[in-house]
């Protein structure tokens, strides 16, 4: 009960989602992290407290991409358009997501995805996942990699070559 009440004080229940702060560019590794352009990202489910899924809002500027195209072992993805407009790349092909559309890509599910912000607007979306330990996420068309040692997680190639750390 103590620890339940410490995390009421720690975590509100509402908040406005632009007093989260904007976490900016990503954790790749170059040559990787310069194509996702300047993506900013509030995570909306840290910010509540939330460990079993993330929620995350997502303002993608025109010519950025939400993440290397990629598929997750274990994690759901679902993604709802708020504005704008970007275009669903997947192994099928390309579909374009405007405001009002969503989009989920099941666990498992060998096709690998990302959207890509091709127009003259910033595009904005929630994306939602689970937090599945042992997940691990398939980049098809990059030579990239997560691994895992004592010290932590890290990049690599996938020969296992570890990226320059940032």
């Amino acid at each position: 009960m103590r620890d339940t009440l410490r995390m009421d004080k720690l975590f509100a229940p509402a908040l406005d989602p632009a007093t989260v702060p904007e976490q900016r560019g990503s954790t790749y590794p170059e040559p990787f992290r310069s194509r996702m352009g300047d993506r900013a990202k509030r995570r909306l489910g840290d910010a509540l407290g939330l460990t079993r899924f993330g929620v995350n809002l997502v303002t993608l500027p025109p010519g950025g991409q939400s993440a290397l195209r990629h598929w997750h072992t274990l994690e759901d993805e679902f993604v709802w358009m708020l504005e704008g407009e970007v275009v669903l790349v997947t192994d099928a092909g390309e579909q374009v997501l405007r405001a009002g559309m969503c989009a989920g890509y099941p666990a498992g599910r060998r096709d690998a995805h990302h959207v890509v912000n091709r127009s003259a607007s910033p595009a904005r979306y929630l994306e939602v996942g689970n937090r599945i330990e042992g997940d691990n996420a398939h980049y098809p068309d990059d030579d990239l990699m997560w691994c895992e040692d004592e010290d932590g997680v890290y990049a690599a190639h996938k020969d296992g070559r570890r990226y320059p750390s940032p």
